[in-house]
């Protein structure tokens, strides 16, 4: 249940004539099946914009997208759907505030066709967590973490075999960021999900992904195994700094944190 991701020179200009900003001049880079592959920067060098091209919410870019071998253009929308799923980084606006967690579940299975609807919709909860009594609550009667299962419940519905995961755990307290990256782990072993994960976090790139790039305004600069992380194995300038700074950092933390 996992697929290879093979984006291929992509690029993407928002704008025209003089004021055109190229935000993607040209990304390339392979995710095997079954691996959990990251996106770092700073904010603003385009790791977002390549989910949203790869999910074609965005689909006036250049280049190609490969999903096991297959052009995600030319993929019919039902089955570009089956294949991904995306998780917001924002769970308090992800959720629709006037529709129930069944409403939520209920719908992508109802547009797709599938049965055993109410089984599935009970088995999603159970799967990331939570008790099937919360198909008839509200978002307003969910804390942050509980609306990001709900999130992570939904794209799983469909049986997806690419996880799209944008910050998923940025807006939530450190103690419930811990469970919903352990629920994400959990779940990848268990059912051989390829993730490609967008994260500001060094610390959750060590925590979840095989390898990761660094992204630099709109540039991949380079492409490491998670392990380089630990001694700072890194060969771009940008790219050393960026991991020198998560090290000095998670280096004070635990002193910060007991003051």
């Amino acid at each position: 249940m996992s697929v290879s991701v093979d984006v291929r020179n992509l690029s993407i200009t928002f704008g025209a004539g003089p004021t055109a900003v190229k935000v993607l001049p040209d990304v390339s880079f392979s995710v095997k099946p079954g691996e959990c592959f990251g996106l770092v920067g700073e904010s603003g060098s385009g790791k977002s914009t390549v989910l949203r091209c790869l999910s074609m919410l965005t689909d006036f870019w250049q280049g190609d997208i490969l999903l096991d071998g297959q052009s995600v253009r030319q993929l019919p929308l039902i089955a570009r759907c089956r294949m991904l799923q995306m998780v917001f980084q924002d769970p308090y606006g992800s959720l629709h505030p006037r529709q129930s967690v069944r409403t939520v579940l209920h719908e992508p299975l109802a547009i797709h066709g599938l049965d055993d609807r109410e089984a599935r919709m009970r088995r999603a909860l159970t799967d990331v967590g939570l008790p099937v009594s919360f198909l008839d609550r509200f978002p307003h009667q969910l804390s942050g973490g509980q609306r990001q299962r709900i999130a992570i419940a939904r794209a799983l519905i469909l049986e997806p075999s690419l996880l799209l995961l944008d910050e998923p755990t940025s807006a939530l307290d450190v103690s419930v960021q811990a469970e919903i990256l352990n629920l994400l782990q959990r779940l990848r072993e268990e059912r051989g999900f390829t993730y490609l994960l967008v994260t500001h976090d060094l610390a959750v790139v060590d925590h979840m992904c095989d390898r990761f790039a660094v992204m630099q305004r709109g540039e991949v600069t380079e492409i490491l195994p998670r392990e380089a992380i630990a001694d700072n194995h890194a060969s771009h300038p940008y790219a050393r700094e960026l991991i020198a700074a998560s090290l000095a950092y998670e280096g004070v933390r635990p002193a910060t944190a007991r003051a």
